[in-house]
Order: C-alpha cells, then structure tokens, then sequence
C-alpha cells in the first residue's frame, strides 16, 4: 500500500506487479438430467463419484436410464458430474385453475409418528420403505428430559437397510435440538411436514417381542409409511424439460442456470420407447448449450437400426445442425444387472462424455476425443456394426461413428459437430475446435472480471495484454496451437486502435484474442512409391 511518510527515516513499499494469474476452467463436467429413483428435484446436485449417485439418488433404475449412462460416465474416465432429476407434472383438470398450471404426479410418502407429522424428504415411492421409531431419552442420563421434551428418532430406509438416528431432539419452539430443524438440515430421508410443532413430544414406541427382531412388524411396533403414499409419478415428456415457466422459475433444463459452471450435457432417454422428443428438445438443448459455453451429446434414435436409416435420419430427425452438439452412431450394448445380466441396448451419451474427460486430462481438450486411445470400457458391443466404407458415407454427414476395431476393441471413429457436414464448409467442423474455444472463451470470461471499472486507458490495456498473453503462452507451450513461434499461434491485441475515444467514451474496452485450432488428422494418406533401378552411367 502507499506510504504516507510522517517521520525522518526509511520506508519499505511494496508495488503490485499488475499480474492476474488467469485460471483455465474445467472442461469436463457433464451435467446429465432426467428421473431418478429419489433425490432433490429440479435441483442441480453435484457428485464426484457413481457412489454419491447410488447415496443421493438411488443408483441403477429399471425406469430409467439416467443411471446407466452415468455409470458408464464414471467407468470411462469422468470425474465429475451434476444431477438434475425430473419428474411429470400434468395440466390441472379443475376448474378455476390458472389456465396452463400443471401439478406434480410423483409424491412423497406420509408418515404419522404417534402424533409427529413426517414425510419423505423428496418424491419417490422409495419412501413407502420408510419406518420410524420414537423412544425417549434416559432420564438418569438427561434428569431435564422430561421437562425439556426430549425424545430420540430412528429412522430405517428398508431397501437400502440404511438407518439414521437423531437423538435429544424437541418440540419446544425455542429448543435449540428443535425437532423440525434438525429433520430438515440433518436428515436424508424424512422432514417435518406440519407448519406448527406439537404441544407435546410424541409417544414412545414399544418395545419388540422377546422373539422378534427390532425392526419386524412385530404387531406395529414401529411406525410405517403410509401404504402407496409415495409415488414415482408418470414418465416425462418434452414439458417438463422447457415447457411453460421453466427457464423463468429455473426448473427443468434450465435448473442448470443454478449451477456455476458445466461443459458438457447427457438428456438420456425418458420416454418408453428408448427415445427423447428429438423434434423439439434437440435445438432447446442446444441453444441453451450455446449460451451456456457448453457442448451437447446426442444419442441416436432407436429407428437408426442401419446405416441408411442413419443417413435419412440425420437430416429430419436431429434438428438443425449446430457447432454445440455433436451425434455419435450407433448404440452400444451391455450386460444390465438388473436383469440378470441380459445384454441390452442402451444409449452412448455417458460413455462418450466420460471418454471426453479422460481425453481432457491426458491429452487436453484440444485433442480429438477420437482414435484407438479414445476406447469404451464397459462396453462388449455395438447395435450395429460398420465396416470403413460405412464411415466413409457417414462421417462427410456428420455422424461420429463407434467402431470396433481389432486389438482395440470398441472406439470413437469421428470427432465432428453437427456442423461437420461437409457441404456446410463451417470453421466449426470439429468438436475439438469447439470445445477448445469454449474453454478459451469461459477462461477468459472469468480471468477478466477484474477490469470491470478499471481506468481505462494505456496502462490498463498493457495489464490486459500481459495476462492473456501470459494465458495464451502457457497453452503454446502445451501444445494447444499450430505454429512453431507464439507469433504464428495466437495473439492478444488490445490498444488505442482496439478501443477508439469513442469506445472510451461509452465505457468499453475492446479485447481481440486469436488463436491458430489444432484440426485432427482425419485422414491418413501414405502415398509408397517403388523405386526404379538405376541405370549405371
């Protein structure tokens, strides 16, 4: 800071060297959404691991397929993720209701605890397992229980056999272990459901019978769910992803605008014949990428059986063609243990995002996630199989292809947007060109707050300059660019001529960045010549 000098004497300053250290964000967490078993709705929940989602939401789900393609998320190299579940609500039927109101179809499971008013933390019929026991506190070791109203709950999850235990709770309103509070911050599976608490604490449970275990129904021993009071609710459909309200109220797709940051986004399919709403969810989905810097998976329709289908298919059935989204063809087959193993299709979009991440880290987000490093663990077989002239009509549509490859086994054979055709001629043909640009430009973004209100003239520009390119050259030295010298790789221009007096004027300060992709080697062209002998002279 600077000194203001009061004394005869030596005075040390020290001088800020105008360095902003600009931090390159993440370019892999993959944000998927659909129904799960249980979980907060409409809630983007961010999980480091497929043991979070089996804790949370409830792991695999013969109703869902969210599940497993998250699971092959975590199988191929993903790190992290965020959950967004969903369930259906329908139009109200009676009358006087706001035209277009809709009402949930999933619920919670009830409970009534000798008078304590509970029910299941989130919708779902997992909370028709629920059982609850109150017992109350050893008065020779609180001699204030009685006075201060306190009791002990357990709470048993049946399917999962998992218990919880809140002990010295209250219902008086000024109790610090005040009952309802400590349900709400501490619980995973019930809450308070009354507004006001009771007068007094509930009633203790019975002890079990000699013969019977705790937790047996054991004559009511133990406070059930209400019967069926739990409900998973009907299937979705395109509305409660974008329907009326829901970007306003933050719900649906865009309860991703409550999450700070995602760079890839899974909408596995929700409706009974193993699709999503291609015709009108597609472009939603990628509009909403595009303003959010990030980069749509789509899964081929379950009509692309073959090649020619695929080819038909990819001109009316995707929506218009973008640089935010890419398709990947066909679908992959694996095992499904809820079913004993049976094999079974299932959609690529979790795999493929997870071998994006693995690609992010070893090689970095410039590198196509394509090639015979870019392999599918997890996966024993595709829907349908394609030879090289195959890919060879696909790949000019822009169809990503999943191949199998002798030694290699399964792999990404393509790595273009759906921009990629080639009739298009689009700078945005390739995923990596995109995505790498996304990650420049959300870095950037954030690196660059700091301006906002600085002084804006020559030693500002010279700030600007400094740390982008400091930025820039660090990414030359990885490898990010093409060129041999940083001349030839990127630039970062930002002086009198970007920002004019006028531009001053108006409280703007005008930045150009460029930068020279890296395009993949699509094709590999060995040209072998036989040499003629030569005649002796």
């Amino acid at each position: 800071m600077p000194i203001q000098p009061t004394y005869p004497g030596v005075y040390v300053e020290e001088i800020k060297s105008g360095v902003r250290t600009i931090t390159g964000v993440s370019t892999s967490i993959t944000a998927f959404i659909g129904r799960a078993l249980r979980g907060p709705i409409d809630e983007p929940i961010t999980i480091n691991s497929y043991g979070d989602f089996e804790r949370i939401f409830g792991g695999l789900w013969l109703n869902s397929t969210l599940g497993y393609a998250l699971r092959d998320f975590y199988l191929n190299g993903g790190s992290q993720a965020i959950i967004v579940r969903l369930t259906h609500s329908k139009l109200k039927q009676a009358e006087g209701q706001t035209p277009g109101e809709t009402e949930p179809t999933a619920k919670k499971a009830q409970l009534n605890v000798n008078g304590l008013n509970l029910e299941a933390a989130n919708e779902g019929s997992w909370g028709n397992a629920l059982k609850v026991r109150i017992e109350y506190v050893d008065t020779n070791v609180r001699r204030d229980a009685n006075e201060q109203k306190l009791f002990n709950i357990t709470v048993l999850d049946q399917n999962t056999s998992q218990l919880e235990v809140f002990r010295n709770v209250s219902v008086l309103p000024n109790h610090p272990r005040r009952v309802d509070k400590v349900l709400l911050n501490e619980s995973y599976f019930v809450r308070f459901r009354d507004e006001s608490l009771p007068t007094d604490r509930p009633a203790a449970h019975a002890q079990s019978a000699p013969d019977k275990r705790l937790w047996d129904d054991n004559n009511d021993t133990n406070t059930k769910a209400e019967p069926n009071s739990g409900a998973d609710g009907d299937d979705l459909d395109v509305n409660d992803f974008t329907g009326t309200n829901k970007e306003a109220n933050k719900q649906g797709l865009y309860a991703l605008n409550k999450a700070d940051l995602f760079n890839m986004l899974c909408i596995p399919p929700y409706k009974n014949d193993g699709n999503i709403d291609y015709d009108s969810l597609v472009d939603s989905a990628a509009k909403f990428c595009q303003t959010r810097r990030a980069f749509f998976i789509i899964d081929p329709p379950s009509t692309w059986t073959d090649k020619d289908k695929a080819k038909a298919g990819i001109q009316n059935d995707l929506g218009e063609p973008t640089s935010y989204a890419g398709v990947f063809f066909p679908r992959i087959k694996q095992p499904n243990p809820l079913r004993e193993n049976q094999i079974e299709e299932f959609v690529p979009c979790g795999a493929i995002a997870g071998v994006f991440a693995r690609t992010d880290v070893q090689r970095g987000v410039w590198k196509a996630p394509a090639g015979t490093e870019a392999t599918l663990t997890g996966v024993p077989q595709l829907s349908v199989p394609l030879t090289d002239p195959d890919n060879g009509e696909l790949n000019p549509l822009g169809i990503n292809c999943l191949r199998t490859l002798p030694a290699y086994g399964r792999v990404i054979w393509g790595s273009r947007t759906r921009n990629g055709d080639d009739r298009l001629t689009d700078e945005w043909k390739y995923i990596p060109v995109r995505r790498f640009a996304l990650f420049l430009e959300e870095s950037l973004y954030r690196g660059t707050q700091w301006v906002v209100f600085e002084p804006n003239d020559e030693p500002l520009w010279a700030q600007i300059r400094l740390n982008l390119g400091a930025f820039m050259h660090t990414l030359f030295l990885q490898g990010a660019f093409q060129g041999r010298k940083p001349e030839d790789a990127y630039f970062v221009k930002c002086d009198k001529e970007t920002t004019i007096q006028n531009d001053i004027n108006l409280g703007i300060v005008n930045i150009i960045v460029g930068f020279a992709p890296l395009k993949p080697a699509e094709f590999v062209i060995l040209k072998i010549q036989q040499i003629a002998g030569q005649i002796a002279v």
